[in-house]
């Protein structure tokens, strides 16, 4: 018995982005956005069938936020990719 791929439907319109929060350290807004680049790059791989931390290498996670228009992640984020997806079932 065939099963077919369930992906979700992209948003018509992203959702409006709120402003961060003002007066905190500059270090914590760099891992609050590293972690929202991490948590997309993990939605959008395991959407293509990537569920195993394994497959996901720093150069297919980096392929990936290249189809997507994200920056490549650092050597960082693409471990934090791969801990969602181990750590996120």
């Amino acid at each position: 018995m065939a099963v077919a791929a369930v992906t979700t439907k992209p948003l018509d319109k992203p959702p409006t982005k709120k402003p961060l929060p003002a007066g905190r350290p500059r270090e914590w807004y760099v891992s609050h956005n590293r972690r929202l680049k991490a948590m997309r790059l993990a939605i959008a791989l395991l959407d293509t069938g990537v569920y195993l931390p394994s497959s996901a290498n720093n150069a297919r996670i980096r392929t990936t936020a290249a189809r997507l228009g994200i920056h490549p992640p650092s050597d960082i984020t693409c471990r934090m990719v791969r801990a969602l997806i181990r750590y996120g079932r």
